[in-house]
């Protein structure tokens, strides 16, 4: 059996959920993917959207969808998208297996 796309924790999931029903969003999915910034090259693409592109990959667990385009399939496969609640801190989390090199504050990596 091959390693799932990425996978959602059960933390984000319930956020996920929480967001797409607070805003009556039903069928809306998890844009993850990546972006061109930070000091070491890329950061998380992580949005909200109603519906994903033609070519768009669609992994689907715990009741939330996630969209992701093909071409950055190879830099976020087997991903794991958390989702934390801190004291001073609250957000997605992502760990990347592909991810190499971090900045210091932790917001972009390089693949």
């Amino acid at each position: 059996m091959s390693e799932p796309m990425v996978a959602v924790t059960e933390a984000a999931a319930r956020h996920i959920q929480r967001v797409l029903s607070e805003k009556n969003w039903p069928g809306y999915g998890l844009r993850f993917g990546l972006q061109d910034g930070g000091c070491s090259g890329y950061t998380y693409l992580l949005d909200f959207e109603a519906k994903p592109d033609e070519e768009d990959l669609i992994h689907e667990e715990k009741g939330v969808k996630v969209f992701i385009h093909p071409m950055h399939v190879p830099f976020v496969q087997g991903s794991v998208i958390h989702y934390k609640e801190e004291k001073f801190q609250e957000g997605f989390d992502v760990q990347n297996p592909n991810a190499k090199r971090f900045c210091g504050c932790g917001e972009s990596f390089s693949v």
